[in-house]
């Protein structure tokens, strides 16, 4: 307030015509005359003049403001209870060089909205963008009456002494309020939108779409609330929101907001570095003010009902159905099993004691067999039970078949005297290898508890965050198929991790079984339990199933919120299943150089280990990819070593010693073949696939080293399983019905698993809002997606994985231990 010579005080932004006296004895003489003295006596009070102009909507103004002059530009619109209209404010400013900005205030009768032109906006590393085109959305404020006229102002000032030249146009917003399933379509910098939920309608999802990446921008959701945050600056304050080159998605719940209604906002972001693209260049100055450019993008804004609770129930039911029907399976299997040993039973019932009927048959010298075959019925009653009749073909070897020559030898376990099962028994104490077996199986328990339980915590933590935050940037998920239920954001993803666990406890069911069977025939000293088939150790398999239901968990797990921070939880127990596998395929033939379980952990925790420094130094890291390829092919010759020699070489200060030796004997005095044929072609693929992996790792240096290492694994795990197969079939053993059905169906299951999974519905090799153009929408039930579907796969194909692996070797049950090879 100043006061005048003359008595007549007035106010710097009082409006015009409005004015005090101090004289009160002719006061309204004073008031009659007030505004004329105004507009006289503010220069020489040194106030700027006060404009206020009857404004239109729709009408552009184009006007100059100074330090000497503000202008309010006066609006009025007719606010319905029923009807939401937007209005928006556009502002230019037209004077290139102008000393200080002019600041636009709007009042309305619930809100004041202010900014400045030019708008300043700070980018990564301080950069500074100037925008002098700016347009700015107004709340609707509430109103109790069917309809009700209220007024709103502009004001326009500023501090520059030199004229500001710029232009101001409001107009109402078409479509302002978004309608279920109606495509929105707007060109946009910066915008939002209201929608209401309508009966009966409790979730939905809003999708924004575009034909273009760039520019980046962002989607937010927010409450109904004024002022609304729409700058790039602060569009994350409040809300949901998540970064989108062309596609953005977010799913909404009536319960989050209590008014049923929300905004969406869409901003354009002064960078393009969120969404992948590259970086303008650094400013020469560190005051230096960087033309955005024309930063707008056009839009297709929709909202679509989410599904209802009837399909959350029919995913469920589908999910438990699927796993559910192989327990049924097995049980009908068992029947029939134990249905055809009873017809045996009866068939042979007569018989009560051991009866031997021998006949001879040639063979050839170089194949794997005997001078001949015969074949033992056996039947057995006693007061406890029936043995049913075991009809097993014993095979014997002829002694000038160990005799041959090693270029000519097609077995890998010759040497002055023949390795078979039987020797392995009476060499090593059995007691000690079941105990280790059982070991195996509590540690990985032990490991399972103490892995999950940090798991657990870190990603309710994560997914605590994002519910708090609103900030979808943080969690890779497939935003048009992600299902929440209560406060998990991808309910589906996580369920259809439900197969691993469900079929994991259904094989161990499986192995407690025969482990009861084999125990009970070991009490009854049975022949066939003592002194035939593969030495029975079921710890492995224990272990086998256990990890199964980890990997279950831990898939889920990681689904809570994916993120490379927590993808070694998804991948760490398929580590130890391609790990546990490979060690039973061996230890099906060599029981005796079995790794201890202090040991196989051991080295399955450095594998994990440098999977975690994978993630974290290995993208684009040459020296560390030079560090692991040379450990990797380290690793891979000293197993192909121990693998070669049974164990019995030696990791110790005399090895370089023993390495030279062999060269000089083998090699350089007397240039001579393998010893062991079937077992050096194995070694020679396995180093030539390992070598290759390792190549491919120096020299593409890919992103995900995790599933690069599990790559490995599996490569390896293969070869081996082929391997044993191809040497079993050449040993003159046969594969039984059951395992070739098991063998048959996991190679077509994981087919088509392997199909799912390379479809890549997300991925956090690249930025969130990159890894959103991969997201598609779901294609099973309308619940599960592709990934979901890979989840069911995968889980039946391991499952049926073990199962091979428990019954490959079923036709060996009846056969000597000392006529079985080991290769």
């Amino acid at each position: 307030m100043s006061v005048c010579s003359d008595g007549v005080s007035c106010s710097r932004l009082a409006p015009p015509g409005f004015c005090f006296s101090s004289q009160a004895d002719d006061g309204s003489r004073m008031l009659r005359f007030c505004p004329v003295l105004l507009v006289l006596m503010l220069p020489a009070c040194g106030a700027s003049v006060v404009i206020q102009r009857d404004a239109q909507f729709d009408v552009t103004y184009d006007d100059t403001v100074t330090s000497d002059n503000q202008t309010i530009y006066s609006y009025n619109h007719t606010v319905s209870r029923n009807k939401t209209e937007g209005v928006r404010v556009s502002v230019e400013l037209l004077s290139e060089s102008a000393q200080s900005p002019v600041l636009f205030v709007v009042r309305q009768k619930q809100a004041v909205l202010s900014f400045q032109v030019p708008l300043i906006l700070r980018g990564l590393y301080q950069r500074k963008y100037q925008y002098t085109q700016v347009g700015r959305t107004l709340c609707q404020p509430p109103t109790k009456a069917l309809a009700e006229t209220q007024f709103f102002y502009v004001d326009v000032s500023t501090l520059s002494s030199a004229g500001v030249h710029y232009q101001l146009r409001v107009s109402r917003v078409d479509s302002f309020t978004l309608v279920m399933t109606l495509c929105v379509c707007v060109c946009v910098c910066v915008q939002f939108f209201k929608y209401m939920f309508p009966d009966g309608v409790d979730t939905v999802i809003v999708k924004v779409n575009s034909q273009k990446n760039f520019p980046c921008s962002v989607m937010s959701i927010q409450d109904i609330q004024c002022p609304v945050y729409d700058l790039d600056n602060n569009v994350a304050f409040i809300g949901m929101y998540q970064t989108m080159p062309p596609t953005a998605a977010i799913t909404v719940q009536r319960k989050d907001f209590p008014s049923n209604s929300f905004y969406v906002v869409v901003v354009v972001k002064t960078e393009d570095e969120a969404c992948g693209g590259p970086l303008r260049f650094y400013p020469l100055l560190p005051d230096q003010l960087l033309d955005p450019g024309n930063r707008s993008k056009t839009l297709d804004v929709i909202v679509s009902p989410a599904i209802n609770s009837e399909v959350y129930v029919m995913g469920m039911l589908f999910c438990l159905g699927i796993f559910l029907s192989f327990y049924l399976l097995t049980f009908l299997v068992a029947c029939v099993e134990n249905k055809r040993y009873d017809t045996v039973f009866e068939e042979s019932i007569g018989l009560t004691h051991r009866v031997c009927v021998s006949g001879k048959a040639s063979v050839s010298p170089y194949e794997y067999g005997s001078f001949g075959e015969f074949v033992k019925v056996f039947i057995q009653i006693d007061s406890y039970c029936v043995r049913c009749v075991l009809i097993s073909v014993c095979s014997y070897r002829s002694l000038e078949s160990v005799a041959r020559s090693r270029q000519e030898s097609l077995s890998s376990v010759e040497e002055d005297d023949y390795d078979t099962l039987v020797d392995i028994d009476s060499d090593k104490n059995i007691v000690h290898l079941s105990f280790t077996e059982d070991r195996k199986c509590v540690n990985i328990a032990t490991i399972a508890v103490f892995y999950a339980l940090p798991v657990i915590q870190l990603v309710i933590t994560y997914q605590t965050v994002v519910n708090v935050t609103g900030n979808q940037d943080i969690c890779y998920y497939n935003f048009l198929c992600a299902h929440p239920l209560g406060a998990l954001s991808s309910f589906n993803n996580i369920l259809s991790n439900l197969g691993y666990v469900l079929l994991g406890l259904l094989f161990l069911l499986i192995v407690l079984q025969r482990d009861i069977l084999h125990n009970r025939a070991l009490e009854r000293n049975e022949s066939t339990a003592l002194e035939c088939g593969i030495p029975k150790h079921f710890g492995l398999y224990y272990a086998m199933g256990t990890a199964l239901m980890m990997e279950g968990l831990l898939s889920a797990c990681y689904h809570v919120c994916p993120n490379y921070t927590n993808f070694q939880f998804d991948t760490s127990f398929m580590y130890m299943i391609a790990g546990l596998c490979m060690l039973k395929l061996y230890q099906k033939r060599h029981p005796d150089i079995n790794a201890s379980a202090y040991s196989a952990y051991a080295c399955l925790a450095a594998v994990i280990f440098f999977s975690v420094l994978g993630v974290v130094f290995g993208k684009g890291n040459t020296a560390f990819w030079i560090v692991f390829s040379v450990i990797h092919i380290l690793a891979t010759l000293l197993l192909s070593t121990q693998l070669y020699y049974m164990g019995r070489w030696r990791l110790d200060s005399g090895i370089l010693r023993r390495m030279l030796n062999v060269i000089y004997t083998d090699c350089i005095r007397q240039c001579s073949g393998p010893m062991y044929i079937d077992r050096m072609v194995l070694l020679v693929m396995g180093n030539i696939v390992n070598w290759s992996l390792a190549a491919y790792g120096l020299i593409k240096r890919p992103n995900d080293f995790a599933s690069y290492l599990l790559a490995i694994a599996i490569c390896n795990l293969l070869l081996y399983f082929a391997f044993y197969i191809i040497m079993k079939l050449r040993s003159g053993e046969r594969i039984q019905c059951l395992a070739l059905v098991c063998i048959l169906f996991t190679a077509v299951v994981w087919g088509f698993a392997l199909f799912f999974f390379f479809q890549g519905l997300s991925t956090w090799q690249k930025t969130p809002a990159e890894s959103r153009e991969h997201n598609r929408e779901c294609i099973l039930l309308s619940f599960f997606d592709d990934h979901d579907i890979w989840h069911f796969l995968s889980s039946i194909a391991m499952f049926g994985s073990f199962l091979v692996l428990l019954t490959m070797d079923d036709d060996l049950d009846t056969v000597q231990r000392d006529k079985i090879y080991v290769f």
